[in-house]
């Protein structure tokens, strides 16, 4: 129920007429802090789920069981509607249908097919596509594959990058097979934009906003109703994480480095839940 309900205020985002701008989350914590912010849905960006699992690039060596794992920790933790970067499908589409089924069960409330060749073949150069033909196939896969008809499927393309008349191509077919919104990367220029929008009606989902294109209300009139922002949070968590631990291996005392606040930590851990839980359930005090 917690997930169908994410589900639907996703939904309502699409619906609506504003962009908004996610909270890039990346575990439990960090989506609880977005919520608490008031952020409206949440994205795990593949970049960061490799880094907060593994500690490696986003370059496809995490496992669908390990970006359905991180996606259950933040969904049992929080109750924002989370925006899953699923890449590829990890393979063909049979390996969507199964990619759809465990992010499904895993609580995430939308979630991306991309039509990028992953992972990178040897001796390959830049991002390579898949054929139309297979994007569509999916594509179709994917909504075959959700039990929950709540569920938000998101088309991806990259083919901007390299041609506006096959991203167009892309996005009509792949509105022709139903998916609920259409995910772009690589949109530059405002003519760009307006030709892919005057050529779908679903909502759009903007990945790396270049600053020529950066203005909430000029996005919001051309059907862009989410525009990422990047992964910043876990870059900064580790940034944060590297200059504590040097400051004392170098030997700076731990009372004068800067620390989370006490209501910070309390409200992050829900502590006061925990609190009453004791007493109701332990008769006792934490």
């Amino acid at each position: 129920m917690k997930a169908h309900l994410a589900r639907q205020r996703f939904r309502e985002r699409l619906a609506g007429s504003h962009c908004i701008r996610p909270g890039s989350v990346y575990d439990a914590i960090s989506a609880r802090i977005a919520e608490d912010l008031g952020f409206e849905i949440g994205m795990l960006g593949g970049s960061a789920a490799s880094l907060a699992v593994l500690g490696a690039p986003d370059i496809m060596v995490l496992t669908l069981t390990e970006l359905a794992e991180q996606v259950r920790r933040i969904t049992r933790a929080s109750a924002i509607p989370l925006l899953v970067d699923a890449d590829h499908g990890f393979g063909n589409a049979l390996n969507v249908r199964r990619t759809v089924e465990e992010l499904e069960a895993a609580g995430a409330a939308a979630l991306t097919i991309e039509d990028t060749e992953l992972p990178k073949a040897f001796g390959s150069g830049g991002p390579r596509l898949i054929g139309i033909d297979e994007g569509i196939g999916k594509m179709e896969a994917a909504l075959s594959a959700r039990s929950d008809p709540e569920l938000v499927i998101v088309g991806r393309t990259s083919a901007v990058l390299t041609s506006i008349e096959d991203a167009v191509a892309r996005c009509r077919a792949y509105e022709r097979a139903g998916v609920d919104a259409l995910f772009l990367v690589g949109i530059a220029e405002r003519a760009a934009l307006e030709e892919v929008r005057a050529a779908v009606r679903l909502p759009l989902v903007l990945g790396g906003v270049h600053p020529d294109v950066d203005d909430p209300d000029y996005l919001a009139r051309n059907g862009v109703r989410i525009a990422l922002q990047g992964h910043l949070p876990i870059m900064a968590a580790m940034q944060a994480t590297f200059d504590t631990l040097d400051a004392l291996r170098k030997g700076a005392a731990p009372a004068s480095l800067a620390g989370v606040s006490a209501e910070l930590f309390k409200a992050v851990t829900r502590s006061g839940d925990y609190r009453a839980w004791t007493r109701r359930f332990l008769d006792t005090e934490m």
